[in-house]
């Protein structure tokens, strides 16, 4: 007999079963004790009375604790009177496979009444909540989904390099490490590979992996390991084609999301999955400053990019008026870009940032592939074109235009399930401040 979830028990309804998973709870009564069994799909009782019977049974499980797990070995019965799923185990044996200790370090069933830092010590026990288990199988859902979407579309899946030499514009923000001598970084972004393959003439590809970034941040929105989706596709004739690609791609893992689990995220987390039927906004960089100043009386502290509170403000003018919860900004400074970026003939940069619910969660943009003047940009960025040969040469035997965006899968998830920090979005975090577990 293979081991069975709960929900598939009712298949094996008045049969002989066998069933593993964490002890729930244990009600002890003076003529019978009932266990309520978990596992990742749902609950189920078992139900042991206090008989000569059961004797040698209760005795097996006489030091049994809540968060234990066991198996066990008996019968499913149908039982309208129960309430949890109108079933019950009537066990013949149960196996005690791990004892949890008496006393757990925070109740992680309540999530409120529990220190983030705590529950981040103990993240273990505070994976195990319900709603925790519903956030990872639904990442798990639209990484799935996204890739679908990529290889229907004839995208190839790259696995970009993450020790890389020392970069010439990263400054303090990558993390240091000696290779075998040499002076070495891990990898901020995987752009210049990225970019290396459109020269290859792979014309449309994806990576979904680590980044790392030695930012000593503190905010609810950044982590120094990130997993980044990045793609990047060919033979483009401005940004506006990176858009529509990235635009299409949202709408399909969104649509799936929503369609597969959004009555139960609803119920989980009284959060509506974004209808993505209508077309993304897109605003140019001055007009969206004008309508946050003129609109909502606020200017921002950056005159060259964009606030939080200005995120929030530019997105409740796009719900608001164009019913969409992401809108493009578009055409942000050169001086708040980097150096390969392309401008057009009047100096206007070809990038956009997708903010969604308040939170920008991409950048894109039309790279420059034009070796003379990806250099002369190199320059007025003052960097040493020498630091950069092995990137410029990339450019120097034919590449067509292209362009791509970065997308970090943490604030996606935080975006959609409207978490309010990046910890609580993250399997595992990595800060300033946190190396364990």
């Amino acid at each position: 007999m293979k081991n069975l979830y709960v929900s598939t028990l009712k298949e094996k309804l008045n049969g002989e079963i066998e069933f593993q998973g964490f002890v729930d709870k244990i009600r002890n009564l003076q003529y019978v004790m009932f266990i309520i069994l978990r596992d990742k799909t749902g609950k189920v009782q078992v139900t042991i009375e206090k008989n000569d019977d059961n004797k040698e049974l209760l005795a097996s499980i006489s030091n049994l604790t809540v968060e234990s797990t066991v198996k066990v070995f008996g019968r499913l019965l149908e039982s309208p009177n129960v309430k949890l799923n109108g079933m019950e185990i009537i066990p013949k044996r149960i196996v005690i496979t791990s004892l949890s200790k008496q006393e757990l370090p925070f109740d992680y069933k309540s999530r409120d009444n529990s220190l983030r830092e705590t529950r981040l010590d103990y993240r273990f026990l505070d994976l195990r909540r319900d709603e925790n288990r519903l956030l990872f199988a639904c990442q798990t859902f639209i990484e799935a989904k996204m890739r679908e979407y990529w290889i229907q579309n004839d995208f190839m899946e790259i696995h970009t390099p993450k020790i890389t030499a020392k970069a010439a514009e990263s400054g303090a923000e990558t993390f240091k490490l000696d290779y075998f001598g040499q002076e070495a970084e891990l990898a901020q972004s995987p752009q210049f590979y990225k970019q290396m393959t459109m020269a290859s003439g792979f014309d449309k590809v994806f990576e979904i992996g680590p980044v790392y970034r030695a930012e000593n941040s503190h905010t609810s929105y950044h982590a120094s390991e990130i997993l980044m989706i990045d793609s990047e596709i060919s033979w483009i004739d401005s940004v506006d084609d990176v858009m529509d690609s990235e635009e299409a791609w949202i709408k399909y893992f969104m649509r799936a999301l929503k369609e597969e689990y959004g009555e139960k995220i609803k119920e989980t987390f009284h959060v509506e999955v974004s209808d993505v039927t209508n077309p993304f906004p897109r605003i140019n960089f001055y007009e969206a400053k004008k309508i946050i100043q003129e609109q909502f009386h606020y200017i921002g502290e950056q005159k060259e990019d964009f606030d939080r509170h200005e995120e929030e403000l530019i997105s409740k003018y796009a719900k608001d008026k164009y019913k969409s919860d992401f809108v493009f900004i578009t055409n942000y400074p050169y001086s708040a870009r980097s150096f390969y970026v392309m401008k057009d003939e009047n100096g206007i940069t070809q990038t956009y940032d997708l903010i969604f619910k308040g939170v920008e969660i991409t950048s894109g943009a039309q790279r420059e592939h034009r070796p003379e003047i990806l250099k002369k940009q190199i320059q007025e960025k003052g960097i040493n074109p020498e630091t950069l040969k092995f990137y410029t040469d990339f450019f120097e035997y034919g590449c067509p235009p292209h362009g791509g965006y970065g997308v970090g899968l943490a604030r996606i998830m935080m975006r959609i399930f409207e978490i309010d920090n990046i910890r609580e979005a993250t399997l595992i975090y990595r800060g300033p401040t946190r190396l364990n577990p």
